[in-house]
């Protein structure tokens, strides 16, 4: 390991082999770093975070602070972050309250720039891109390659699913089903996330079936319940178009049409 010698470590802490702390960071109680993980200079990781291993953490972040909810009482909660991610300069990440999950959670690989926020009891998955000051409220899930752009904000308990891209400068209201393209004050939909489908791979059946479903479901002025019937019915049963749906028909905020 290699800590620099004005970094404040508690003696709680627990560091594995490769981790380095950078001057003037403070690591906190029931704090658990994995292998090889880098800490730069002047970072907070406060108390009951876990760190996964290979995550490179940036100057003047701010990991595990108690939620800001008025309801929070100083539970003993956790921050839980996964491996390979990249937390650049001055991110902030809550831990959570005791409601819902009981746990703020963010996966592996996935790049957080800089200013970004996750409030408390947040769930990100992986391979997620937040750009500069993208925001997060509390209660939030993020689904696999995601990409939420610069100065964004999104409500709390939206849901985002995989694959969609939000533009900069949004604000979410309402959830954001797998796949699509957002943007706006209030975010509305621009159709699929083509480009970002072909990068990842999907192949042209898959994408011509989640076409079909995109355009039954908000492109035919059908009512909502009969236009998931008519895709159940009529579109290639294909796990990505389950997941569409099912995404859609699980969705309390509604989704953003």
């Amino acid at each position: 390991m290699k800590i620099h010698p004005t970094a404040i470590i508690s003696p709680d802490a627990c560091l594995e082999e490769g981790v380095e702390i950078g001057p003037y960071s403070i690591i906190g109680n029931d704090v658990k770093i994995g292998k090889n993980t880098v800490i730069g200079p002047h970072t907070v990781i406060d108390d009951y975070t876990h760190i996964g291993e290979g995550n490179r953490i940036f100057q003047f972040c701010s990991i595990g602070a108690p939620p800001q909810d008025l309801k929070f009482g100083g539970e003993k909660t956790r921050v839980v972050i996964g491996n390979f991610n990249t937390i650049r300069e001055f991110v902030t990440i809550h831990r959570s309250t005791t409601a819902d999950i009981g746990v703020t959670i963010i996966g592996d690989h996935n790049l957080l720039m800089a200013y970004t926020h996750v409030a408390h009891n947040c769930k990100l998955g992986n391979n997620i891109i937040m750009s500069n000051a993208a925001t997060l409220a509390g209660h939030i899930c993020i689904e696999d390659y995601a990409i939420i752009s610069g100065l964004t904000g999104i409500h709390q308990f939206c849901r985002i699913g995989e694959h969609c891209m939000i533009g900069g400068a949004s604000a979410v209201v309402k959830d954001i089903p797998p796949y699509v393209i957002a943007q706006g004050n209030h975010a509305k939909l621009f159709g699929l996330n083509l480009i970002g489908l072909k990068r990842r791979n999907f192949s042209e059946k898959t994408i011509k079936a989640i076409s079909d479903a995109y355009r039954i479901i908000f492109r035919s002025k059908l009512l909502l319940e009969d236009a998931i019937k008519k895709v159940e019915a009529e579109v290639e049963d294909l796990p990505e178009v389950n997941h569409f749906v099912k995404f859609i028909k699980e969705s309390e905020r509604g989704v953003c049409r």
